[in-house]
């Protein structure tokens, strides 16, 4: 059977994109094909191929763990081709092809590939979701760890790259010796100042390779910062039987996202760039206020909801925003200690940003869990809010909402539930943070004592009294009781 009859035979026929996707090479290699990529930049770049068919930017996309392989052979067998569905509110549902991704390479199979593809000259952008750990920054000095193994043994003699720095700086490397432009390097992770930090990693790697390519890469590469945002819980098992239904397309890994979609990406490209802003893109001198915003408002009011939540009892999203306790408490953080602690965001009414993201938590139709909010959690606070924290102190402002958001993640890291059942932890440093967190029942300065993650706020009894004090009330009271008498004294 030809790959035409088997997609017609799997209901994709109707829906192909109308644009060509193989006629030209891929102008953008994407390091990380997860459901973000495919709900967020990849849905971006269809959005600019239906607009322009002739624009040169597919995406060839790679994958750089052997887990990878798995999506690689989903996408393989319908041509590349899957679907994005949005659940709105208030129960509507859309379904869409997307055809912007013509290719998805996996390393640990063939490095060669991967290098060559990104040291094509006709790739202008590799852009990277590699997640907030995935950029190998030590938590003992905050900067890029080269005694990591794999980077050592990337960093070998004659070794075959295996890490992402290994695959890119190698690709780099390739486009001087060969007299070629560099690409922009696109860091589109959920990481304050993303394209600053992918400078200082590669340049880092590449440093300890040849310094002389490192000087190169600092003087010819750009690393645009950027700001990305779109729910996008993990594939529900049962999301491919629903598409089926409902459009007749067999897709072996369709996407489910929310409606709602912002991306805030600096205008810094070496060798041209995609017309981002002719299809919602906001193209920017500076993401810092955007990149702030989000980070502080959403992603810390993620962290506000989900501890609170799950040891409420919630296990969804919706359900634990529709309580009145939990939409007070993000309120109460967002309005008071969040917003505060920004800069002015040109051009956006925070108020209205503010009752969005409650209106985004409520959507019930994402199916989004609270416990994919609490995984990873020593990666997250330590980022979107001891800053926070750490800004409402220097202004002399009150930190008792955060400080109460931190002592439910101590409460929640400790492992068990208010009824005794077990939690599974899901954090890298589990095995050092859960005894830390059953240890602050006697030293309330066990947990956040954890300097690479809290710094000094463990001497400032500005942050440690609210924190104590809520620390003590979620186990002698509950949390129920103590959200409702936090909230109660405000």
């Amino acid at each position: 059977m030809s790959e035409t009859t088997t997609q017609t035979a799997r209901g994709w026929a109707d829906s192909t994109p109308p644009y060509p996707r193989h006629d030209v090479a891929p102008g953008i290699v994407h390091i990380g094909v997860g459901g973000f990529h495919r709900a967020h930049q990849a849905m971006y770049v269809d959005r600019l191929l239906r607009a322009d068919p002739q624009a040169p930017w597919t995406i060839c996309g790679v994958g750089v763990l052997p887990g990878d392989r798995r999506m690689r052979d989903a996408l393989a067998s319908q041509d590349h081709l899957y679907t994005l569905t949005l659940k709105h509110p208030d129960g509507a549902v859309e379904t869409h092809t997307m055809g912007a991704i013509v290719d998805l390479l996996v390393a640990p199979d063939d490095p060669a590939a991967v290098i060559e593809a990104m040291a094509a000259p006709t790739t202008k952008i590799v852009s990277l979701t590699i997640t907030e750990g995935g950029y190998n920054i030590s938590s003992t000095t905050g900067e890029f760890a080269l005694d990591d193994p794999a980077v050592v043994a990337d960093l070998a003699p004659n070794a075959v790259p295996r890490t992402v720095f290994g695959l890119v700086v190698e690709a780099l490397r390739r486009r001087r010796e060969r007299g070629a432009t560099s690409f922009t390097l696109m860091s589109c992770d959920n990481i304050p100042g993303n394209g600053d930090m992918a400078r200082g990693v590669f340049t880092t790697f590449a440093r300890a390779v040849d310094p002389g390519l490192a000087e190169w890469i600092d003087l010819h590469t750009t690393f645009p910062n950027s700001m990305v945002d779109r729910i996008t819980p993990a594939t529900p098992p049962d999301l491919a039987a629903e598409v089926r239904g409902r459009t007749g397309i067999v897709d072996a890994w369709p996407v489910v996202a929310e409606p709602f979609t912002q991306w805030v990406l600096e205008d810094d490209f070496v060798d041209g760039r995609p017309a981002f802003e002719d299809v919602g893109v906001q193209m920017v001198a500076d993401v810092e206020p955007y990149e702030l915003m989000k980070l502080r408002l959403l992603n810390a009011g993620h962290q506000t909801l989900c501890y609170a939540g799950y040891l409420l009892g919630y296990r969804a999203v919706a359900d634990a925003t529709r309580d009145p306790l939990i939409a007070g408490l993000l309120r109460a953080y967002m309005q008071t200690e969040g917003r505060p602690s920004l800069p002015p965001v040109p051009g956006v009414d925070l108020d209205e940003y503010i009752d969005t993201l409650i209106e985004r938590f409520s959507n019930d139709a994402i199916g989004d869990t609270v416990a994919r909010l609490c995984a990873e959690s020593s990666d997250r606070i330590p980022q979107w809010m001891v800053p926070v924290v750490r800004e409402r102190l220097a202004a002399g402002g009150s930190v008792d909402i955060s400080a109460a958001v931190i002592a439910t993640w101590t409460r929640y890291a400790e492992g068990v539930d208010e009824d005794g059942t077990p939690i599974d932890v899901v954090d890298r440093r589990a095995e050092q943070l859960t005894p830390l967190a059953r240890d602050s029942r006697d030293d309330p300065r066990a947990f956040v004592g954890v300097r690479d993650l809290f710094g000094d706020l463990v001497d400032d009894p500005r942050f440690m009294d609210p924190y104590t004090r809520v620390l003590t009330s979620l186990r002698q009271n509950g949390t129920r009781a103590t959200l409702e008498g936090l909230l109660r004294d405000r």
